[in-house]
């Protein structure tokens, strides 16, 4: 049987279409959807020119009307090559030498005495610019910092200004899960997360308990909430009467997964019984 990418790359070369990859880059895992000339698999770690310059990004998939659906407003770009030696070399190189590039920062920054706390530092393989990410409580004039630091490396600085949860994208590394945090790992879109969610899913409501590494209420507390929202509606509110065969009584709680009611009887007395049970809802 013959590889339906093979298929899906001659096809695209007979139309003059080139395809498309949703690629991965920059220390905040930007995603970027690329023009190729070559075929990928997920997981190829390529050499891609983005609206930053060239850098190193990894390959995720094709760029499916799906995969436009769960992205924010890609960048756009292009997959030079795959990935050599000499830039796997050059990479090591930069990762190596990053204390030392945030160490110059917090000299120019001290020196300035600017209020602004620096995160983390990035410098892009093609060297067409040095970023540097930091936390501020409002505006900070870096004019003189940028001058300070294009003297310093030697290139184009770019100053970004991020929130707590960049700041956990950038430097964290496992949640309280055991596994790779969720933002740094997966999430191409940041969902919003209210206390909504976690009490209807009955979660502890400590906020050392659910809050990620960012301080702020986990992100996983909205992956299941649509589905408890909806079993929720299916199943009779706290405080309504309701109909069984062993006569009416009243919800007292809802256990959602379980599809289970807590309900007192008319002589106060508190039993679970399935929703199933359940012959017509009263008021």
């Amino acid at each position: 049987m013959s590889d339906p990418r093979v298929a899906n790359e001659i096809a695209r070369d007979a139309s003059g279409e080139q395809p498309q990859y949703v690629v991965r880059f920059g220390a905040l895992r930007t995603l970027g959807v690329m023009n190729s000339r070559q075929s990928y698999r997920y997981g190829d770690e390529v050499v891609a020119r983005t609206n930053r310059g060239t850098e190193i990004g990894t390959v995720l998939c094709e760029a499916t009307p799906v995969a436009f659906e769960a992205m924010e407003e890609p960048t756009k770009g292009r997959i030079i090559r795959r990935i050599s030696k000499d830039d796997r070399t050059q990479r090591e190189r930069m990762e190596a030498g990053a204390a030392n590039d945030m160490a110059a920062c917090q000299r120019c920054v001290d020196a300035l005495k600017l209020s602004m706390e620096l995160v983390d530092t990035e410098r892009l393989l093609g060297g067409e610019r040095f970023i540097v990410y930091f936390l501020a409580d409002g505006r900070i004039d870096f004019r003189q910092l940028v001058r300070d630091l294009a003297k310093e490396f030697q290139t184009r600085i770019e100053m970004r200004q991020i929130g707590v949860r960049d700041e956990a994208k950038l430097l964290a590394d496992y949640g309280d899960c055991g596994q790779p945090i969720c933002c740094a790992n997966f999430l191409s879109k940041m969902p919003p997360v209210s206390m909504k969610m976690a009490k209807l899913q009955k979660a502890t409501l400590d906020p050392s308990k659910i809050s990620g590494r960012c301080g702020r209420l986990k992100c996983c507390l909205r992956y299941e909430y649509d589905t408890y929202e909806a079993i929720a509606k299916e199943l009779p509110p706290p405080g309504a009467t309701v109909l069984t065969r062993e006569g009416n009584v009243k919800v007292i709680a809802q256990d959602l997964l379980a599809s289970q009611l807590t309900v007192k009887t008319e002589d106060n007395r508190r039993i679970i019984i399935s929703s199933e049970d359940v012959l017509q809802v009263v008021s």
